[in-house]
């Protein structure tokens, strides 16, 4: 015979029950965040104990993280240059900082920052902008500070919205102004010699997607 359903406040006391099994926020181990997110379906970062939830991907948003992904795998693969990953990869900008970007590269002269949960660092990421504001802050802000802390040499911003593609290089520790692209160029890469994005093709790819 099927249990009967809670009650709200049998609901809320089981809620608070089992948040006593984990950590409160701001207080969170590396290694408990990171045994965490092996077994989440949620894409969460970390900062000094503390969980940052990252908004439910869109169709827009993977939309234009795919493409950019082929066209970045398909220019490294075919040169040999490295490995290209998107979207699951967490790359340690410190000790208890951790990102997950939407899509990365790393040259293989690099292969010994790869480690099979965390990574140590890497070589390219790429961040497609959310749409909420803190969203936004946070990957023209927060991540571009965070990520030239890690030593990241190119820092791609994709922003949808203002139709513009940043790349920003770094330069004795901390980002140039980044150049930046809109529809009808290409969004040019200094660290890989040749490879580019129509700017144009890129948004247009995610201008068919329903609301």
């Amino acid at each position: 015979m099927p249990s009967a359903p809670l009650t709200p406040s049998q609901e809320s006391d089981y809620v608070r029950e089992l948040a006593t099994l984990f950590p409160a926020q701001g207080n969170w181990p590396e290694a408990e965040y990171v045994e965490l997110t092996d077994h989440a379906n949620r894409r969460i970062e970390f900062t000094d104990g503390q969980l940052e939830f990252l908004p439910m991907l869109t169709l827009v948003h993977e939309t234009l993280v795919r493409f950019l992904f082929l066209a970045l795998y398909h220019f490294v693969d075919s040169k040999k240059l490295g490995e290209v990953f998107s979207n699951g990869i967490r790359v340690r900008v410190r000790p208890d900082k951790i990102r997950l970007p939407d899509v990365l590269f790393l040259h293989r002269d690099h292969y010994h920052v790869r480690h099979s949960r965390v990574w140590d660092g890497a070589d390219l990421v790429m961040e497609v902008i959310s749409d909420a504001s803190k969203d936004r802050r946070r990957d023209y802000e927060t991540k571009l500070a965070d990520y030239a802390e890690a030593g990241i040499s190119e820092y791609w911003i994709i922003d949808y919205q203002r139709k513009r593609v940043i790349v920003h290089g770094l330069d004795q520790g901390s980002y140039t102004v980044g150049n930046e692209y809109s529809p009808g160029q290409r969004a040019a890469s200094e660290l890989l010699d040749g490879f580019s994005v129509d700017v144009s093709v890129l948004f247009a790819s995610a201008d068919d997607v329903p609301e």
